[in-house]
C-alpha cells in the first residue's frame, strides 16, 4: 500500500493532467450529444467541468505550494478552496444524477427523502469550508505558505462520508429499479468513493480523493454512454420488429385477402371448391423443384391463388352449367385471363398477378388463348401455372366425371409435353407424380389424413362406401363407432372392402369397373366373417375376451360399439387386425401380386358409422412381418448373369446390385413388364449415383440421374444436369404397340461413355434411341450404376468392360 501511495505522489499531477484532458474532453461530447434527457445532460456536463476544474485547482495548489510571492499566495488559498468545494459540489451533482434517475428511470414520483438530506448537507459542508477560510477550521498556511492541517480538518471529510453512506443506503434499496449498466456505474461512485475518503483521511501530500473521484465521474459518463447505446439498441430493435410485425401483418392481410376472394371465385362454381389453392400449392412445388428463389415461389403462389379471378365476371349459369357448352358460351368462358388481367393489373405493386391471370390458358405450341403466345414468349409464371392447373383439373371432381386416375393423369402429360405445356414444367410435373406413391395430391389433400371419410349411414348393404385408404407397409390405424339403425339383426354391421382401382374407389358397374381396373379382393364383416372375391388365400384367427354372445346382445341392444382396425401390406400379404371389447380378429390376405395396389373401405348394412379417425402409427414392417400363407409369385426365376435377377413389384421398390462405371462398357439384360402393367413408364430404369460403399442408399449416397426406357430422364443431384434426346425408330408404331413389346419381353443393351465430368448412356428400346448425358458439376470418386424401374422382371444382367 505505502508503494502504490508513493507511486501516486510521484505521478499524480500527470495523472492529474491526463484525467482533466478527458474531463473537456467528455464535457465536449455530453454537450454536442442529443440523445441524453435534459436534466441529465446538464447533470453529466456539470460533472465533467467540475472534475476538470478540480483537478485543474489540484494541480495549481500543488504548483504554486511554498511560493511566497502575492500570485503564490492567493493561488494557494483560491485553489485549495477550489479543490474543497469542487469535492462537494460533485457528491452534490452525483445525488442530483441519483435523483434524477429515480424519478425518470426508476419511477418515482418524488426524490427519495435521504438523496435531499444529501443536497441539505452539501449545502452545510460548503457554509463551514467558507467560514474555515476565515477560522482556520479545516486547514491553514505556514510562513513559506504552504497547506497544513488543522484539528477541525476531520470535519471536512464527515460530510462527504455521510452524504455517500446517505446516497448508498438509497442505491442498495432501490437497486433494481434501474438498468444494469447504470446501477454498476453510481454503486461504484459510492463505495469507491467512500473508501478513498476513508483513506485519504489517513494519508497526506497526495490527492487520493481527488483522482478517484475524478476517475468515477469519467466512469459515469461511459457507463451512461453504454446504457444510451443498450436503451437505442432496444428501440431499433423495438422498431425493426414493429416493422417486421407490421409487414408480416400486411403480408397476413394480402394472402387473407387473396384467400377470401380465391374462395369467392371459387364459390361461384360447386364443382371448383379448393380449386384456387390447390394450384396454388401445386405450383409452388413445380416451381421449388424448378429451383426458383422464395421470393419467386411467394409471387407464383399469389399469382396462382388468384389465375381464375376473371371468373367474377362470367355468368354463374355458364359457369355452373352441367353438360357441354355451346360456342358463345365456351367463348364468354375464355374471356375470364383478359377480365382477371384488367382487375389484377389495377394493384400495380405485384404487376405478376395480372400476368398469372392474363396467361395461364396460353399453349406452348402457340394455340391457346387470349394471346396465342408461343414457348418461352410465354411468361415464366402462367407456364407453371398452366401445368398445376391442368392437373387440379383432371384431378378434381366435374359435374361430368369422377377424378381421373393418376395413371392416366400421367399419361395426360406425356402426351401434352411441348405441345400443351412446357416441356421443362411438365417433366417436373410427371416426377412430382411419380413421388405420389400414395396419390395425395388430388382434391381430397385438403380433407385431411382420414382421406376424405366422414360418417357413414349405409341402409341396403354396400349402400354407402367411404372413398379407398391406400394400404402400404406403413401401418395404418383406423378408429370408428358403429351402431345398429332400424333393425335389430346380427348381420346389420360395419364391413371393410379391400380392393384396387385405378381411382381409389369402389365401383359398382361393370363399365365403370372395367375402364378403371377395378379388381377386389375380400369383405371383412365386423364379425370377423371374411368374404374371398379375388386372392388367393386368407387365414383368420380370432380371440374371445367378452365373447360372441356379449358382443351380439349389445349390438340388439343397439348399444354404440368402438371398433380399432390396424392394416398394412407389404409385397403380395395384407394383414388386418380387427378389435373391439368383446372380440380381436387377425385376418392375412394373400394378394393375387405384389404390383397391384390395396385399398381400404369402409361399407355395412343397417347402421352408422361415425367417428372415423384415420392415423398413421409410424410402424413400419418389412420382410417376416406378415405370415407368408401363399408361395411369392416370381417372375426373375430364370439363371441370373453376372449380378442377380431383380423383380420391381412397384416405382423403384426394388433394385439391382450396384456396379461400377466405367468407359465403354455395355449392360445388356433382358426385361418384361409384369402382367398387371399398364402404362409406358412400366419399364426398366437406369440408376446413376456415387456412394462411399458402391451400394444403393449406402453411405454417403447420392443419385444423380435416373434414364428410364422410355425416354425419360430426372437428375436428382443439384450438381447434376441430365439431357436426354430420344429419337422414334422407323420399328416405332405407337405407344400402344410400344406397351405389347414391353410385356412380351425384350433384350436391352446400355452402352456407357466416360468423357471429363459427363456420363453419356445409349441404348436402343423398342423403337426408341435413346441418348442421356449427365453432366455433374463436382468431382464424384467413383461413379456407379444399377438397374431398377416399376412394374418389371430383370433378368440375365451381363456387364462387358
Amino acid at each position: 500500500m505505502d508503494k502504490i501511495i508513493e507511486l501516486l505522489k510521484e505521478y499524480q499531477l500527470n495523472i492529474m493532467f491526463a484525467l482533466t484532458l478527458i474531463c473537456g474532453m467528455l464535457a465536449f461530447f455530453v454537450l454536442i450529444t442529443k440523445t441524453l434527457i435534459p436534466s441529465r445532460k446538464y447533470i453529466m456536463l456539470s460533472l465533467e467541468l467540475s472534475a476538470m476544474f478540480l483537478l485543474i485547482s489540484d494541480r495549481m495548489a500543488y504548483n504554486y505550494r511554498g511560493n511566497t510571492s502575492d500570485i503564490g499566495f492567493w493561488m494557494v488559498r483560491i485553489s485549495n478552496f477550489m479543490v474543497f468545494a469542487l469535492t462537494l459540489g460533485i457528491i452534490f451533482i452525483f445525488t442530483l444524477y441519483l435523483i434524477d434517475l429515480y424519478i425518470h428511470d426508476g419511477g418515482f414520483e418524488k426524490p427519495p427523502l435521504r438523496l435531499k438530506l444529501s443536497c441539505a448537507l452539501c449545502g452545510m459542508g460548503l457554509i463551514l469550508l467558507i467560514i474555515s477560510q476565515f477560522t482556520g477550521f479545516y486547514y491553514t498556511f505556514d510562513e513559506l505558505n504552504q497547506y497544513q492541517r488543522s484539528p477541525g480538518f476531520i470535519v471536512c471529510y464527515l460530510f462527504p462520508l455521510i452524504i455517500l453512506i446517505l446516497d448508498m443506503s438509497v442505491i442498495l434499496e432501490q437497486y433494481k429499479r434501474i438498468s444494469r449498466n447504470l446501477r454498476i456505474s453510481i454503486l461504484l461512485f459510492s463505495v469507491v468513493t467512500l473508501l478513498s475518503a476513508i483513506v485519504q483521511i489517513f494519508t497526506y501530500g497526495v490527492s487520493l480523493i481527488n483522482i478517484t473521484i475524478v476517475g468515477l465521474v469519467v466512469l459515469l459518463y461511459v457507463y451512461a454512454l453504454l446504457d444510451m447505446n443498450e436503451m437505442i439498441e432496444r428501440a431499433n430493435k423495438l422498431e425493426i420488429e414493429m416493422v417486421r410485425e407490421e409487414q408480416k401483418n400486411m403480408h397476413l392481410l394480402f394472402e387473407q385477402t387473396a384467400t377470401a376472394l380465391a374462395n369467392a371465385i371459387d364459390a361461384k362454381d360447386k364443382y371448383t371448391h379448393g380449386h384456387s389453392r390447390r394450384v396454388a400449392k401445386y405450383s409452388v412445388k413445380v416451381a421449388r423443384s424448378a429451383g426458383k428463389s422464395e421470393k419467386e415461389c411467394e409471387e407464383i403462389y399469389f399469382a396462382a391463388l388468384l389465375h381464375d379471378v376473371g371468373k367474377i365476371g362470367i355468368k354463374d349459369s355458364i359457369i355452373n352449367k352441367e353438360g357441354k357448352l355451346t360456342d358463345e358460351e365456351y367463348g364468354a368462358i375464355k374471356t375470364h385471363p383478359v377480365i382477371g388481367m384488367q382487375i389484377l393489373s389495377s394493384i400495380s405493386q405485384s404487376p405478376y398477378l395480372s400476368i398469372g391471370a392474363h396467361y395461364h390458358h396460353e399453349r406452348y405450341d402457340g394455340h391457346g388463348y387470349p394471346a396465342g403466345l408461343k414457348g418461352e414468349d410465354i411468361p415464366d409464371i402462367a407456364r407453371i401455372i398452366a401445368v398445376a392447373d391442368a392437373y387440379d383439373a383432371m384431378t378434381s371432381k366435374r359435374s361430368y366425371r369422377d377424378p381421373i386416375p393418376q395413371q392416366l393423369v400421367r399419361e395426360e402429360f406425356v402426351k401434352g409435353t411441348g405441345t400443351q405445356f412446357d416441356p421443362n414444367y411438365a417433366r417436373i410435373m410427371l416426377h412430382l407424380i411419380d413421388l405420389d406413391s400414395e396419390y395425395k395430391m388430388k382434391e381430397s389433400e385438403d380433407i385431411g389424413e382420414g382421406e376424405g371419410i366422414s360418417d357413414l349411414i349405409c341402409t341396403s348393404y354396400r349402400s354407402t362406401v367411404s372413398d379407398g385408404i391406400l394400404l402400404t407397409n406403413n401401418v395404418i390405424h383406423i378408429h370408428l363407432t358403429s351402431s345398429m339403425t332400424d333393425e335389430r339383426n346380427t348381420e346389420n354391421i360395419p364391413s371393410i372392402i379391400l380392393f384396387d382401382s385405378l381411382d381409389g374407389r369402389i365401383h359398382e358397374s361393370e363399365r365403370k369397373r372395367r375402364d378403371l381396373l377395378y379388381h377386389e379382393y375380400v369383405t371383412i364383416h365386423a364379425n370377423g366373417n371374411v368374404e374371398q372375391a379375388g386372392v388367393r388365400n386368407v387365414r383368420t384367427k380370432t380371440n374371445e375376451t367378452a365373447g360372441a354372445s356379449a358382443e351380439t346382445k349389445a349390438m340388439l341392444r343397439g348399444e354404440k360399439i368402438d371398433f380399432d382396425i390396424e392394416a398394412t401390406r407389404y409385397k403380395d400379404h395384407a394383414l388386418l387386425r380387427l378389435s373391439n371389447r368383446f372380440r380381436f380378429h387377425e385376418i392375412i390376405i394373400a394378394l393375387p401380386d405384389s404390383t397391384r395396389f390395396c385399398y381400404l373401405s369402409l361399407t355395412g348394412k343397417n347402421c352408422t358409422i361415425e367417428g372415423v379417425e384415420v392415423s398413421k402409427t409410424g410402424e413400419t414392417i418389412g420382410d417376416g412381418s406378415i405370415p407368408r400363407i401363399a408361395e411369392e409369385i416370381s417372375y426373375i426365376d430364370s439363371p441370373a448373369g453376372d449380378i442377380p435377377n431383380v423383380q420391381i413389384d412397384g416405382w423403384r421398390s426394388a433394385c439391382s446390385e450396384g456396379f461400377e462405371i466405367t468407359d465403354g462398357m455395355c449392360v445388356s439384360f433382358h426385361t418384361m413388364s409384369l402382367p398387371t402393367a399398364r402404362l409406358v413408364w412400366h419399364c426398366p430404369f437406369a440408376l446413376i449415383y456415387t456412394s462411399a460403399d458402391g451400394r444403393v442408399g449406402g453411405e454417403k449416397y447420392r443419385e444423380l440421374t435416373i434414364v428410364r426406357m422410355d425416354g425419360e430422364g430426372w437428375e436428382e443431384d443439384d450438381h447434376a444436369e441430365n439431357r436426354v434426346i430420344v429419337n422414334k425408330l422407323d420399328s416405332f408404331t405407337d405407344w400402344n404397340n410400344w406397351k405389347v413389346q414391353n410385356k412380351a419381353g425384350q433384350e436391352c443393351e446400355l452402352h456407357f461413355k466416360l468423357d471429363k465430368e459427363q456420363i453419356i448412356i445409349s441404348a436402343e428400346y423398342c423403337g426408341l434411341s435413346i441418348h442421356s448425358v449427365t453432366t455433374v458439376s463436382d468431382s464424384v470418386p467413383k461413379l456407379y450404376a444399377a438397374l431398377t424401374g416399376d412394374q418389371c422382371a430383370i433378368t440375365n444382367i451381363r456387364i462387358k468392360r
